[in-house]
């Protein structure tokens, strides 16, 4: 071919072949899932089949599967069809697998039965990290994300968007009937072929209907009032664009801030995280193995998710959102009225002290109420209240809170560092996920398919800050 680089023939004989050693340098990541799997005890964390059967066909080595699909999730090919092609054409999972070949059965067989095993590998991996140091920083970044479920929207339904369908449906079918109506005061005036096409539509929605009058029934014994057709472990969430939303779930993570690597992680069908702080900074606390600090937004700003924080030596930093609309009103806000721990008062901006009231049980809440007989003729009430007295609440652990917001303002780049650390990995794993995100249907199984994925991300990561030679060294030592 003239003065250009040439091929191999393709029909040249060698006489001593290539070993499949020769096919996969040092340095390549699949040397480190090799020899993750291989110092794994799979019997240990529940692999089925990690003893092998006396009797019947051999089956594959579950330790082969779990080493197929980490490097799957690595390289972005999460379907089982997908790895089984990549199987018998891929030179990294020829080197993997030694030239076995298990078709996509076997593969999403071993992904569905194994789910707790794999979570439980993750885990291990996790903490191996931390017996490399990885996580000397002891503070973690919590956040959600929302990650597309199997389920279509249109296969979603809630009380609203099930009368809204079928008010829909019922004008459809007005629709139809007023133009059968005309074709039988004037058959000229609607052609033959018209006239059946409406009627087959009208069968059509006959059965539709029915179809929802099934989900009504179903939804009515749903806890949530919410149904999904596809996945019924999918929940309709809203996302942070104005009136957009996802049928899905909520992903928990909590991310390292200096390597950011995730400590922990979980799959809820919960739309929002108000209730998620005290259990992913529990976990990630045990994870770590000393006393952390956690970074939060404010959609995980709940008073007794704070409190649970601290009583377990955890060091929350979750900024407090502004729920009250005196300031909207032109009115002084609570944080006008200063605490005085001493004789336990609140000074209004007037000068005057509140004194303490009474105790009231609100929403499960202990509260001590506050005001000063000062309100009727006080110069500033218009600006205070419209009400005879300002009254002022106060939570039996709102010392808890003022701490947090004076720690808080003593670290304002917390919003930076949050974002930075968290949001990162969510983007980093969308777009290893794709359009679809999660495969697998089911509550369980959109679990065992993050813990994949996060260990997928954990093993890049560290590949990256130490190498796959000392990561090697590291895991078998």
């Amino acid at each position: 071919m003239g003065r250009y680089i040439d091929g191999q023939d393709r029909t040249q004989s060698v006489l001593f072949p290539e070993r499949l050693d020769d096919w996969v340098d040092e340095d390549n990541p699949v040397r480190a899932v090799d020899a993750f799997v291989d110092a794994l005890d799979l019997a240990a964390l529940g692999f089925e089949r990690a003893e092998p059967a006396e009797t019947g066909r051999p089956a594959y080595h579950p330790a082969t599967l779990l080493k197929v699909y980490i490097y799957g999730y690595l390289n972005r090919i999460q379907s089982s069809r997908r790895l089984e092609r990549e199987a018998q054409r891929n030179v990294e999972l020829v080197w993997l697998t030694g030239r076995l070949m298990p078709d996509f059965k076997t593969i999403a067989d071993f992904r569905r039965d194994n789910g707790a095993a794999i979570r439980s590998a993750c885990r291990q991996f996790v903490l191996l990290c931390r017996g490399l140091g990885l996580f000397d920083e002891a503070t973690v970044a919590i956040d959600g994300s929302k990650f597309k479920a199997v389920n279509n929207r249109d296969k979603n339904f809630t009380d609203r968007k099930l009368h809204a369908r079928m008010e829909q449906l019922e004008q459809s079918v007005e629709r139809y009937l007023t133009e059968l109506d005309r074709a039988d005061r004037d058959p000229s005036l609607v052609p033959a072929a018209r006239v059946e096409h409406l009627k087959e539509k009208l069968a059509t929605v006959k059965e539709q209907m029915e179809r929802l009058r099934e989900v009504e029934r179903r939804l009515k014994e749903a806890p949530d009032e919410q149904v999904s057709l596809t996945d019924p472990d999918a929940r309709s969430m809203a996302t942070s664009g104005r009136g957009t939303g996802i049928v899905g779930y909520n992903v928990q993570t909590a991310v390292d801030t200096k390597h950011h690597l995730i400590v922990e992680h979980e799959v809820t069908n919960v739309g929002h995280d108000r209730t998620q702080l005290g259990t992913m900074a529990e976990r990630a606390q045990q994870t770590v193995g000393r006393p952390i600090t956690v970074l939060a937004d404010r959609g995980y700003f709940k008073g007794e998710e704070i409190v649970r924080c601290e009583q377990a030596g955890i060091v929350p930093l979750v900024p407090k959102p502004q729920t009250s609309n005196n300031k909207a009103a032109g009115l002084y806000d609570k944080s006008d009225f200063v605490y005085d721990q001493t004789d336990d008062t609140y000074r209004c901006p007037a000068g005057s002290k509140a004194i303490r009231r009474m105790t009231v049980v609100e929403k499960e809440q202990t509260l001590a109420k506050y005001w000063t007989s000062a309100c009727p003729s006080c110069p500033l009430k218009p600006k205070c209240t419209t009400s005879k007295y300002r009254r002022i609440s106060r939570w039996e652990h709102e010392d808890v809170l003022e701490r947090m917001q004076v720690r808080l303002a003593q670290r304002p780049e917390t919003a930076r560092e949050r974002r930075q650390t968290v949001e990162h990995c969510f983007g980093t794993l969308k777009a290893w996920m794709g359009a679809s995100h999660f495969l697998m249907r089911r509550l369980p199984n959109v679990r065992t398919e993050m813990s994949l994925q996060v260990l997928a991300y954990n093993l890049k990561r560290v590949i990256g800050l130490l190498g796959t030679a000392s990561l090697i060294a590291a895991v078998q030592a």
